[in-house]
């Protein structure tokens, strides 16, 4: 044993330093980060995405390495609160509601917190955790994610930190499932199977989603696995996976389109039928006239009141506000045209891309979403994970450039006020649209010019 171990040691000497030099670095960001300070933030993701491409690069081929290296990387945020993110108490109160049998989409923090007889662990550190925005608005998470947040908060025992971890446990988990599916579809696909690594050793995942708890990991896995099932032709059980996805985040509705033309009509409509039987079968404990209009209304506000990480919305209203525009009031203008050119975008895409072929309809997939996020008005940094995902799949990797620079999003949380740097942000999307017209023109302008000639 002890030469298998020295002869691995001289084989891998390099990666394995490089893995260990990462797992200090994550321990830093873990253990010793403050989110004001941006300095050691970008710092520390600039190097830990450098060593990512190193340990891909070395051991690409390696896959119990890169398994074992990223589950480390994942178990070092294991047993400590989320540094970059409040969401988590929000997270643990909806739990706490739905497990006691009060529906979250029918009250809010601000009125709960005054009733003398709530039964809610820990309900005073929550409501304060959760800041002023989150307390006085219904839930916006989907209903899966409700009785989620209630099995977190039921291992957790009436502990903060118990819920914590049984939450991160279910998204290293489903990081671990989003591994094993990602690998057979890119063997259907084929493709590489090491492509995977992307996702699962890229920062921003291995950040956002196990260290500050977004539930990302958990649609996508059960995005991919639908996916997967697709491409051996187990359509019925992909569409009840499907709606397990929708109903952890929206975002995958976007898609649903899409499957007209790879199905054909009659078989797509059987396809929508399995999902939204599915969605009923799930909303039924919260379903209402209530819920209806209170999620819708607050879904919607995200839309057209708020502001984070804009690219095209913030040199609209730059342009905009030198000619006396109001910006409260361009941003609920803003807000209403940006669905029906998103909606638009959707429909150009289905009908004008062979979306027969699994390949396509992916490559079309991100196509959509990055033009959504292109446009929209709030880009928080773990949205960009599932451009991330998409990318592994496809030709295009403008993603993992954007993974890595939409950590410049995070200077105004260094702000009293959260005011953004309007320079910092230029940087992040010329990085951006940079890529991403450097790789249409590599696909598609070499393939017109050598039409042409």
């Amino acid at each position: 044993m002890p030469t298998q171990l020295f002869t691995y040691w001289k084989l891998h000497k390099i990666p394995i330093l490089l893995a260990l030099l990462s797992l200090g670095f994550y321990y830093t960001f873990a253990y010793h980060l403050e989110r004001t300070d941006f300095i050691k933030l970008i710092t520390l993701c600039g190097v830990l995405f450098f060593l990512c491409y190193k340990l891909i690069q070395f051991e690409k081929w390696n896959f119990r390495f890169l398994l074992g290296v990223g589950l480390l990387f994942r178990l070092i945020f294991l047993f400590i609160e989320p540094n970059l993110s409040q969401d988590y108490y929000r997270f643990i109160w909806d739990g706490e509601l739905v497990r006691n049998f009060i529906n979250p989409y029918l009250e809010v923090p601000n009125t709960l917190i005054a009733n003398q007889d709530l039964l809610i662990s820990n309900a005073d550190i929550l409501y304060q955790g959760m800041g002023e925005l989150s307390a006085k608005h219904f839930s916006n998470y989907p209903p899966l994610n409700q009785f989620i947040f209630a099995l977190a908060t039921w291992l957790g025992g009436q502990s903060i930190l118990g819920s914590v971890i049984a939450m991160r446990s279910l998204i290293i988990i489903s990081d671990i499932g989003i591994l094993y599916f990602g690998r057979k579809l890119l063997k259907n696909l084929n493709l590489s199977p090491h492509l995977i690594f992307w996702y699962f050793l890229n920062p921003l995942v291995i950040i956002e989603l196990t260290g500050n708890l977004h539930f990302e990991g958990v649609m996508l896995f059960f995005f991919v696995t639908s996916l997967y099932l697709l491409s051996i032709k187990k359509w019925i059980l992909a569409a009840v996976i499907y709606a397990l996805s929708i109903a952890i985040k929206l975002i995958p509705l976007m898609f649903l389109p899409l499957f007209l033309k790879h199905f054909g009509f009659k078989k797509s409509l059987q396809f929508y039928a399995v999902i939204m039987a599915t969605l009923l079968v799930i909303l039924i404990p919260f379903i209402s006239s209530e819920f209806i209009v209170n999620y819708s209304q607050t879904v919607g506000l995200w839309f057209s009141n708020f502001e984070f990480n804009s690219g095209l919305y913030n040199l609209i209203k730059e342009i905009a506000v030198r000619f006396d525009a109001k910006p409260w009031e361009l941003i609920k203008t803003y807000g209403r045209i940006i669905p029906f050119i998103t909606i638009s975008i959707v429909v150009l895409t289905t009908f004008l891309r062979k979306n027969q072929n699994l390949s396509v309809l992916i490559s079309s997939m991100l196509y959509i979403l990055t033009t959504y996020y292109l446009l929209a008005t709030i880009v928080h940094p773990w949205y960009i994970v599932f451009m991330v995902l998409l990318a592994v799949f496809t030709e295009y990797k403008f993603p993992l450039a954007w993974s890595m620079v939409v950590i410049l999003s995070y200077y105004a949380y260094t702000q009293t006020d959260f005011k953004e740097h309007l320079g910092l942000l230029a940087i992040e999307y010329i990085v951006v649209y940079g890529f991403l017209i450097f790789e249409l023109f590599r696909h598609h302008g070499q393939k017109l010019l050598f039409r042409k000639n």
